[in-house]
C-alpha cells in the first residue's frame, strides 16, 4: 500500500497522472498566484489580481505581492515584495507578459513593431482598452527572442505610448493562432472562470468574481467570451505614487535652504593653454541634504522613511556631490549660459570634459557643470552588480537615483544663484567679471544615460525650462535586452535568474521601482502638463538611427508620451523597416517650431533587430551612438533650442545625417 502511494505521488510529479483541477487551483490560489496563467505565478502581468482595495491611495488599490509568488534566484531566495507593495499600481510603461504555447504572431495578425497602427484595428487579436475612456491603446507584440526554451518563452506586449497614471486597463487576447493557422484554445482554468457561476467555497470563485468586471468592460466594447483566449485588468500607479518621494525631497530640501545658495567648496582650478577651446576647468564639492539611510548616502543605501511614509533626513546626513565645470574661452568675452550636463552609463562628472561638450560650450557660449548620477555612476558599479544577483535590493538603486537627481537640482541652483558658483573667483575673470550669466536661465544637455535620466530631472526641476536629451530613451524593461551595454551585466543576471520567463518578470518588476528615478515614471508630466509646483518644459530628443546602446524604439515611445513632433523627412526612403515610419508622432509643420520635438540623425548604420535583441555583429555596422553630439549642425540645433526654446531646421529640409553619410542620402 505504501509503495502504491509512493508510485502514485511520483506519477503526479512526472505528469503521468493529472492532479484534479480543483485541487491544483486551490494550491495555486493559496500561494498567491493567478490561476488563469499557469506558466509563472505572477502571470499574466501586470495584473490587478495582485492588488487589494486601499482607500488611502489615489487609485483606491495597493499592490499586494505575497513573497510566495515572487521569482526566486538561483539560491532559492524570493524577491522581497515590501518595496513594491508601497505602490498603488503598476508601471506606466509596463510590458504586458503572458505565455501562449505555440503562438505564431504573424499567423495571429498581432501588431509587430513595424506596424504599430495595426494594434488599433477593430479586429486586432490583442486589445488593450482604457476602462475609463474606452480608448484602445497602441502597442506591439513580440516573443522573447532571448528565450532558450519554447516552453519558457514570454509573449511581450509593449505600449507604444505610456499608459496614463491612475488609469485602469483591460486586456483581451482573442483568436490566437499557431503555426498551422489553427485557433489556440483557452486554458481549462480560464474557461471555467468565464463559464457558469461557481459556488462560494470553490477555489476559483473569487477569481471568477474578479473576472466578471473585466468581461463586462469587454462586452461594452463588443468583445464576447466566445472568442477569448485570456483577459485580465491592471491599474497604473498614480502620479502621487510615482513621484511623491522625489517631489518631497525636492520641496523639503529647498524649503530648508530658503533663498540661500547651496554650500560648496572649490577644490581645483586648472587654466588651459590659450590654443584650447576650454579656458578653465573647475572641480569642487557640493553639500546636499541626504535622505538615505546610510551616512553620506553611499552606494547600497536606500531611503530613510519618516512616520508619514515619506523620505526623511537623518540628523546631519549630507551627500557630498563632487562636481566639475567646463568654462569656455568665449565666457571670458561674455558671460555664458549655465547648463547642467548628464553623463553616460555608470560614468562620472569628468565626462563634462569630453570633446563634444567642450566644443558645444565654446561654439555656443555655455558653461557646463556636472555631478555624478548617484545610483548609476561609477561609484555604484559594485552595488549594481550585486543587486542583479538579488533583486530584493533594487530599491538601493531606485532610491539613490532620486537622491542623485536632488544633487543635480542643487548643483543647478548653485549655478544660477548670485551667491552660488559665480561668487567664487574660479568663476570670474581676472578683473572680477562673472563667467556665468545667472540671469540667462538654466538648461540641461545630456547623452545616453544622461538622456534617459535627464527626462526625469527635467520633469521635476523648477530651474530648468529647456532640455536636450541626446540618444535618449526611457523604460529599462524595454532597453536592457536591446542594448549591447547590458551584455556584461547579463552574465550576472543569467546566473542568478537563469529562467528567461522569470527574467522578463524581473525586468517588469524592477521597472516599477525604476520609475521613481528615471524618465519612464515622469514622462507624462515632462513637458506641458507639469508636476505640482513645477513649470512646464520644452524638450528636444536627438536620436541616433540604429543606435547599439540605447534603442531608438524607446525614444519613439517617449516622444509619443511627451507630445513631441518629429522633423520630416525623418529618414531617406528605404531606411526604415516600418510600414508607417514613426507612427503616432506628428510632423513639425513649420520652422522655427516652438515646442518639444524629436530629430533622428542617420549615420548610415542599418536598423536594429526587430526583436528584443541588441544589434550585435557586422550586419549591424558601426555604432552611431556618439554621432549626433559630435555633429556641428546637431550642436547648432541644440544651442538654438536651449537658448530660445525653438527647433530650427539645420538639415535643409532633408533627413538629418551625422557621421558617415548614408549611401541613399546626403545633407543639402
Amino acid at each position: 500500500m505504501r509503495v502504491r502511494g509512493l508510485l502514485a505521488a511520483t506519477a503526479m510529479v512526472l505528469g503521468l497522472v493529472s492532479i484534479p483541477q480543483t485541487t491544483a487551483s486551490a494550491a495555486v490560489v493559496k500561494r498567491g498566484c493567478d490561476p488563469i496563467d499557469p506558466a509563472a505565478c505572477l502571470l499574466p502581468f501586470p495584473n490587478d489580481w495582485h492588488t487589494v482595495p486601499d482607500s488611502s491611495t489615489d487609485t483606491g488599490r495597493r499592490v499586494a505581492f505575497p513573497a510566495s509568488a515572487m521569482p526566486r534566484n538561483a539560491l532559492g531566495k524570493a524577491i522581497d515584495p515590501a518595496e513594491w507593495n508601497r505602490s498603488d499600481g503598476f508601471s506606466p510603461g509596463s510590458p504586458l507578459l503572458t505565455r501562449v504555447p505555440g503562438i505564431d504572431l504573424a499567423r495571429t495578425g498581432a501588431a509587430p513593431i513595424t506596424d504599430i497602427g495595426r494594434s488599433l484595428d477593430p479586429e486586432s487579436p490583442i486589445v488593450i482598452i482604457d476602462a475609463a475612456t474606452g480608448e484602445r491603446w497602441p502597442h506591439w507584440a513580440e516573443l522573447d527572442a532571448q528565450a532558450t526554451r519554447p516552453d519558457r518563452q514570454a509573449l511581450i506586449i509593449r505600449p507604444a505610448r505610456n499608459f496614463l497614471a491612475g488609469h485602469r486597463y483591460v486586456v483581451a487576447l482573442r483568436r490566437l493562432k499557431d503555426s498551422r493557422g489553427a485557433t489556440i484554445p483557452a486554458g481549462e482554468t480560464f474557461r471555467r472562470i468565464i463559464g457558469a457561476d461557481l459556488p462560494e467555497g470553490h477555489p476559483l470563485h473569487r477569481r471568477q468574481r474578479h473576472a466578471r468586471r473585466v468581461l463586462d468592460d469587454l462586452a461594452r466594447h463588443g468583445i464576447g467570451t466566445d472568442e477569448l483566449y485570456l483577459a485580465w485588468d491592471f491599474t497604473v500607479a498614480s502620479r502621487r505614487s510615482l513621484t511623491e518621494r522625489m517631489l518631497h525631497i525636492r520641496d523639503d530640501s529647498f524649503r530648508r535652504l530658503g533663498g540661500k545658495a547651496p554650500r560648496f567648496v572649490v577644490t581645483e582650478v586648472a587654466d588651459a593653454p590659450p590654443e584650447e577651446q576650454t579656458a578653465r576647468v573647475v572641480k569642487g564639492m557640493l553639500f546636499v541634504p541626504s535622505y538615505l539611510n546610510l551616512p553620506g548616502g553611499i552606494p547600497g543605501a536606500r531611503f530613510h522613511y519618516g512616520r508619514d511614509g515619506l523620505p526623511a533626513r537623518l540628523p546631519g546626513n549630507t551627500q557630498i556631490a563632487t562636481f566639475q565645470c567646463t568654462i569656455p574661452r568665449a565666457a571670458f568675452a561674455s558671460p555664458a549660459r549655465p547648463a547642467l550636463y548628464g553623463h553616460g552609463l555608470l560614468g562620472s562628472e569628468s565626462e563634462v570634459g569630453a570633446g563634444n561638450v567642450r566644443a558645444m560650450a565654446e561654439e555656443h557660449g555655455f558653461v557646463f557643470c556636472a555631478t555624478k548620477w548617484a545610483g548609476m555612476s561609477q561609484d555604484d558599479i559594485v552595488n549594481v552588480v550585486t543587486v542583479l544577483g538579488d533583486l530584493s535590493r533594487f530599491a538601493t538603486i531606485a532610491d539613490r537615483l532620486q537622491q542623485g537627481m536632488l544633487n543635480m537640482l542643487w548643483l543647478g541652483r548653485a549655478m544660477v544663484h548670485p551667491d552660488g558658483l559665480v561668487s567664487h573667483k574660479a568663476f570670474r575673470t581676472p578683473d572680477g567679471r562673472p563667467l556665468i550669466d545667472t540671469a540667462a536661465g538654466l538648461v540641461f544637455d545630456g547623452n545616453s544615460q544622461g538622456g534617459i535620466m535627464g527626462g526625469a530631472l527635467t520633469a521635476v526641476s523648477t530651474d530648468i525650462r529647456r532640455a536636450v536629451l541626446g540618444v535618449p530613451g526611457m523604460n529599462y524593461s524595454t532597453l536592457l535586452n536591446r542594448s549591447v551595454d547590458f551584455d556584461r551585466f547579463a552574465v550576472v543576471m543569467n546566473a542568478a535568474y537563469p529562467d528567461k520567463l522569470d527574467q522578463q518578470l524581473c525586468f517588469a518588476l524592477i521597472q516599477m521601482l525604476w520609475d521613481r528615478g528615471e524618465a519612464d515614471g515622469y514622462a507624462e508630466w515632462m513637458t506641458d502638463r507639469p508636476l505640482p509646483g513645477t513649470p512646464d518644459h520644452r524638450v528636444l530628443l536627438h536620436v541616433a538611427f540604429g543606435d547599439h546602446q540605447v534603442s531608438p524604439t524607446a525614444a519613439e515611445v517617449e516622444a509619443r508620451t511627451i507630445g513631441a513632433r518629429i522633423h520630416t523627412p525623418a529618414l531617406a526612403p528605404g531606411r526604415s523597416p516600418d510600414r508607417v515610419p514613426y507612427w503616432g508622432i506628428p510632423p513639425i509643420e513649420a520652422y522655427p517650431y516652438p515646442g518639444s520635438a524629436i530629430v533622428v540623425w542617420d549615420s548610415g548604420t542599418p536598423h536594429p533587430p526587430l526583436t528584443n535583441l541588441p544589434p550585435r555583429g557586422e550586419e549591424y555596422g558601426r555604432d552611431p551612438h556618439s554621432d549626433p553630439r559630435n555633429d556641428p549642425d546637431a550642436r547648432r540645433q541644440k544651442a538654438v533650442f536651449l537658448t530660445t526654446g525653438e527647433v530650427v531646421d539645420v538639415c535643409g529640409g532633408a533627413p538629418c545625417t551625422a557621421g558617415p553619410l548614408p549611401a541613399t542620402s546626403g545633407r543639402s
